[in-house]
C-alpha cells in the first residue's frame, strides 16, 4: 500500500470510529468560518454600494443576486454531485473512483460557467429587465451583472473544489481559500467603489479578483495532505459518472435553481412598491443568509461523517450525528433570531442610514422571517443528510420546498389579498409549510436507517 493510501485507509478509520460529536464539531469549526466569510463576502457589496446613498444602486446588487445564485447553482450541483460520491467511495475504501470523479466534476463545473457567461452576455438586457430590475435600477444592475458573468467559470470551479474538499473532511484548506478571497474582496471593493470612483462596478470586479483568488488558492489546497488531486487526465465523460453528479447534485441545483426565481419574484412584486422595497428585501435577504451560514456551516461538517459512515453501513453513528447537528442548530437559531429580532433597525441601518422607507420596509420584513426561521434547522439538516447519502428525489423535494415550492406560490398570491403585508409573511409561511413537508419525509428515512440497523445486529 502506498503512502497516500495508507493516509485514506487512516481518515477512513478516524471518520467511521471516532465519536460523532467530537468528529462535527472538529469538522464544523473551518466549514462554520468558510461559510460565515463567504456570506460576508456577499453581504460586503451590498454593504459598502449602499454607502453612496442611492438607492437604484442597492437594489441593483439584489436584482443581480439571482444571477450569483445561478452560477452558485451550477457549481454547487457539480460540487455536491461530485462530493456526495466522493464521500462514499472514500467510505468503501475506493478511492481509484473517487479521483476519476474528483476531476469530472471540476471539468464540467468549468464548462457549466463558461456556457452561463456567454448566454448571459448575449442576453445582458432581457435577462436584466427579467430578474425584476425597474427603469431606473437598470443601468446600475447591467454593470454589475457584466462583470460577474466574467468570473462565472471561475465561481463555478471554486465552489466544486470548496465542496470537494469538504467532503473528504479536509475543510481547513477549503477555509483557508475562501477566507484569503473574502478578506480581498473587503479591501478592494471600498478602494474600488470610493477611491477610484468605480461605483457599482467596482463592486463587482472586487467579487471577480476575490474569486480569482479564492479559486488559484482552492487548487493550491487539493494538492495538500491526503486531499484527492485534480488530474484531468482522470476525467471521465462517461454516462454513469454524470448520473451519479446527478443523482447527487440535483438537489442543490433544485435549490439554488429556485432560490433564483424566488428572488426574480419577489423583485417583481416589490416593484410596485418602488425601489426602496427592493432595496429593502435585498438588505434583509443579506442579513438572513448571514444568520442562517453558521448552521449551515455546522451541518456542512456533518456532511462528511454522514458520508463516510454510510458508505460503510454504520447507520446507528449516522442516525446519532443527525440528531446532534439538529439540536445544536435549533438552539443556535433560537438564540440568535431573538437578539436580531429586539435590534431590527439597527441591523437594517448598518446597510441603509439615509433612506427612511428602506430602514420601515426592512426592520418589518426582518423581524417577519426572524419568527419561523428556527424552524430552518430541521429542514437543512434533513436535506443535507438525504443529499449525502444519495437519496435524490426526496432530498431534491426537501432541498427546493422553503425557497421554491413554498415561496414561490405563497409570494405570487399573498401579496395581491395583503399588499406589502403579504410580502412580508411570505417567506415565514413558506418556512412552516416546508418544515410540515420535511417532518414525514426525514422521519421515514431515519426509521428506514434503525430497521437496517437492527437487521445487522
Amino acid at each position: 500500500m502506498n503512502e497516500e493510501a495508507k493516509r485514506q485507509e487512516e481518515k477512513r478509520i478516524r471518520m467511521t470510529t471516532a465519536p460523532v460529536e467530537r468528529l462535527i464539531c472538529k469538522l464544523a469549526v473551518p466549514t462554520i468560518i468558510s461559510m460565515l466569510v463567504t456570506t460576508f463576502y456577499n453581504m460586503a457589496d451590498t454593504f459598502f454600494v449602499g454607502k453612496l446613498d442611492n438607492t437604484s444602486a442597492t437594489g441593483a446588487v439584489g436584482v443581480v443576486f439571482s444571477m450569483m445564485a445561478i452560477i452558485q447553482a451550477v457549481g454547487f450541483f457539480f460540487g455536491h454531485g461530485s462530493g456526495n460520491y466522493i464521500s462514499r467511495m472514500l467510505g468503501n475504501g475506493r478511492i481509484e473512483e473517487a479521483e476519476r470523479m474528483a476531476a469530472t466534476g471540476f471539468v464540467w463545473s468549468i464548462l457549466g460557467g463558461s456556457l452561463i457567461m456567454v448566454v448571459g452576455l448575449v442576453f445582458l438586457e432581457p435577462i436584466t429587465y427579467l430578474l425584476g430590475a425597474t427603469p431606473t435600477i437598470l443601468p446600475y444592475a447591467k454593470d454589475y451583472m457584466r462583470v460577474i458573468l466574467l468570473g462565472a467559470p471561475i465561481m463555478c470551479g471554486s465552489l466544486v473544489l470548496n465542496n470537494q474538499l469538504r467532503f473528504q473532511g479536509n475543510a481547513f484548506y477549503s477555509m483557508v481559500g475562501l477566507s484569503a478571497g473574502a478578506v480581498l474582496n473587503i479591501a478592494l471593493d471600498p478602494l474600488l467603489i470610493f477611491t477610484f470612483d468605480m461605483g457599482v462596478l467596482g463592486a463587482a470586479v472586487a467579487t471577480v479578483i476575490s474569486q480569482a483568488v479564492s479559486f488559484v488558492l482552492l487548487l493550491v489546497g487539493v494538492s495538500k495532505g491526503d486531499s484527492l488531486k485534480i488530474h484531468l487526465r482522470n476525467f471521465t465523460p462517461k454516462g454513469s459518472y454524470l448520473l451519479e453528479i446527478v443523482r447527487g447534485g440535483t438537489p442543490s441545483l433544485g435549490r439554488q435553481g429556485l432560490a433564483s426565481v424566488a428572488t426574480m419574484c419577489l423583485n417583481n412584486m416589490m416593484r410596485a412598491f418602488g425601489d426602496p422595497a427592493i432595496a429593502a428585501m435585498a438588505i434583509v435577504s443579506r442579513i438572513t443568509m448571514f444568520m442562517a451560514s453558521a448552521m449551515i456551516g455546522f451541518g456542512q461538517g456533518f456532511q462528511p461523517v454522514c458520508g463516510f459512515n454510510y458508505g460503510a453501513k454504520l447507520y446507528g453513528r449516522v442516525r446519532r450525528a443527525f440528531f446532534f447537528c439538529l439540536k445544536v442548530s435549533v438552539v443556535f437559531l433560537l438564540c440568535i433570531c431573538t437578539v436580531v429580532f429586539l435590534l431590527a433597525p439597527q441591523v437594517v441601518s448598518l446597510f441603509q442610514k439615509n433612506d427612511a422607507e428602506v430602514l420601515q420596509i426592512g426592520a418589518i420584513a426582518l423581524r417577519c422571517q426572524l419568527v419561523a426561521m428556527p424552524l430552518m434547522a430541521f429542514v437543512v439538516m434533513a436535506n443535507m443528510m438525504l443529499q449525502t447519502i444519495g437519496m435524490m428525489w426526496r432530498a431534491t423535494v426537501l432541498a427546493t420546498a422553503r425557497q421554491g415550492l413554498c415561496f414561490i406560490p405563497v409570494v405570487l398570491i399573498l401579496p395581491r389579498f395583503l399588499d406589502i403585508w403579504g410580502v412580508y409573511l411570505a417567506q415565514p409561511a413558506a418556512d412552516l409549510v416546508a418544515f410540515l413537508v420535511a417532518l414525514p419525509i426525514t422521519l421515514a428515512v431515519l426509521r428506514e436507517m434503525k430497521a437496517a440497523e437492527e437487521r445487522q445486529a
